[in-house]
């Protein structure tokens, strides 16, 4: 299935999906192989390409991996939103509330998404100065997110997280998937078919407080 969108409409209606993901409709291989073929086209440093590409449909390794995100999930959750909670006025309180509600709702169901993506990168990131560790980010992240616009023109549903990397996340998942060392992962990703395809673009800051030429 293709929505036909335009170019403009797929970058500004690609939304982090969790309420809105169809847990009980299967997806497609084929679709999640169009995809990445798609994905792989993105640029990465010296050309490397040396991104890795997890796909979890292992029911226990689903299970694990939710369980995972939540242990970590639980903790930022409720020392991270009473902090932006005090600092939010009522518009902003709403904003948040309706947040951390669709975040809650994916870290209870997380394991009943149909595929899990977890994306790697060759690099121990941990070990890098700052430049390097850039180059290395900039080597996977601009492929994950054509992945998520790929996803998104066949009428799938993901929703970038990184929580499940926290407390020692990182290593354990490594041990559940088989991620050898030299492989830093990026992220965990639930791709499902959504309920309805019709995203909107988000309200989003105007570019006068947050653009500046030639000097900040």
């Amino acid at each position: 299935m293709h929505l036909h969108l335009s170019a403009d409409e797929v970058l500004t209606t690609t939304r982090a999906v969790r309420k809105r993901l169809d847990f009980d409709r299967p997806v497609e291989r084929e679709v999640i192989e169009e995809c990445l073929q798609i994905a792989l086209q993105a640029p990465s440093g010296s050309n490397s390409q040396g991104w890795q590409w997890l796909m979890v449909t292992d029911p226990a390794k689903k299970m694990a991996l939710a369980d995972i995100y939540r242990a970590n999930w639980a903790g930022y959750s409720s020392s991270v939103a009473a902090s932006a909670l005090a600092a939010s006025g009522e518009e902003g309180d709403r904003r948040i509330e309706q947040v951390y509600s669709s975040a809650n709702y994916l870290a209870e169901h997380f394991q009943r998404a149909p595929i899990i993506m977890v994306p790697c990168i060759a690099a121990d990131l941990d070990r890098l100065p700052l430049w390097a560790a850039a180059g290395v980010w900039g080597s996977i992240l601009p492929a994950v997110w054509s992945f998520l616009l790929a996803a998104r023109e066949r009428g799938l549903g993901t929703a970038w997280t990184t929580v499940h990397l926290a407390k020692g996340g990182d290593a354990q998942s490594a041990e559940l998937l088989g991620i050898p060392a030299g492989f830093s992962q990026v992220g965990m990703f639930p791709i499902a078919y959504t309920v309805g395809t019709d995203f909107k673009p988000a309200a989003r800051l105007p570019l006068e407080p947050i653009l500046h030429w030639d000097t900040w």
